[in-house]
């Protein structure tokens, strides 16, 4: 996560210039000591690059980047703000939570952190009144969606460049602060991560450990979340996630079917993923059946295509 002190580095570049690590302190009122440590960081991550200057002094300034161009659009529609001042890691990934009302100790779960915790983040946000409503849920006023879009930025490029440390290929299909889901290109990556002890197999490339197994059309995906279990509500999640197709939608059902998955269990964890009305469609196909499925949101197999389906895995 950027701290304050690359953000306050980023502030100071993010008009094209090229600054030294001595201007850079002075600016920013780090020690220069701390601003070469930060600068190596935001080197490492790719969102500045750096020349040798007269006297090979070092010269850096911003990369053409997703994070800084959505630090650029925050700063320009909204540059009232000091942002650099405003904005910790922790309030960054609070924000990440605040594209719609929540409570405070929603986000203290997901974060795994106390309540004080995510007050403490939200405590700039709401002296500068940024925050609608004001409680018990909180989310970002409708004109501060630049400020989310930033948080997503930065979220997005933290997992990116986790996972491209050890898998290369690896692209980010969703993501919250704590969590991510990736696939992989190269049957090379896929073994790489198979043996990282903080990924999981998740997506149809898990449906093997319940008793389901299909051909799978590239490599499987991939699930970060250290020390949390991965259930098999997340892994029908994941499946719908990463392809919401009929075809993965029926297999989603099928493993809804053999497991016997609970559905207010499976709902709460879709809303996470902005899934609720499709897992809301087809537990009323599984249950009730469908009599108009043009107007569900999402394409489900007719009850003869299931059935079949069903016969041929054995789900009774």
């Amino acid at each position: 996560m950027i701290s304050k002190a690359g953000l306050a580095v980023i502030d100071a570049l993010s008009t094209g210039r090229e600054a030294t690590p001595v201007d850079l302190a002075t600016e920013t009122g780090y020690s220069q000591a701390h601003i070469y440590e930060v600068l190596d960081d935001l080197l490492d991550a790719g969102l500045l690059v750096e020349r040798r200057g007269p006297n090979n002094q070092r010269q850096v300034r911003v990369a053409d980047h997703p994070v800084i161009e959505a630090y650029r659009t925050l700063q320009s529609e909204l540059s009232h703000v000091e942002w650099a001042d405003l904005l910790s890691p922790a309030t960054l990934q609070v924000c990440w939570f605040l594209d719609e009302p929540r409570r405070v100790s929603e986000i203290a779960e997901r974060l795994e952190i106390t309540r004080q915790g995510v007050h403490k983040a939200l405590s700039p946000l709401k002296h500068r009144v940024m925050l609608s409503p004001s409680g018990p849920e909180y989310a970002v006023s409708e004109d501060l969606a630049p400020l989310l879009a930033f948080a997503q930025a930065v979220v997005t490029h933290e997992h990116r460049t986790r996972a491209r440390e050890l898998a290369p290929s690896a692209t980010v299909e969703w993501c919250d602060p704590k969590r991510a889901l990736v696939r992989v290109q190269t049957t090379e990556d896929a073994d790489t991560l198979l043996d990282a002890p903080e990924w999981q197999v998740t997506g149809l490339g898990r449906f093997e450990e319940y008793g389901l197994q299909f051909f799978l059309a590239g490599e499987p995906a991939f699930w970060y979340a250290p020390d949390e279990e991965l259930t098999p509500a997340d892994v029908v999640c994941h499946t719908l996630v990463l392809d919401s197709g009929s075809r993965r939608v029926s297999y989603a059902m099928l493993l809804i079917e053999k497991l016997d998955i609970d559905q207010e269990t499976l709902t709460d964890t879709a809303a996470w993923y902005d899934l609720e009305s499709t897992i809301a469609a087809m537990y009323q196909a599984l249950q009730e059946g469908v009599e108009d499925a043009d107007e569900l949101p999402v394409v489900l197999p007719s009850e003869s295509e299931f059935m079949a389906l069903k016969e041929q895995y054995g789900v009774v």
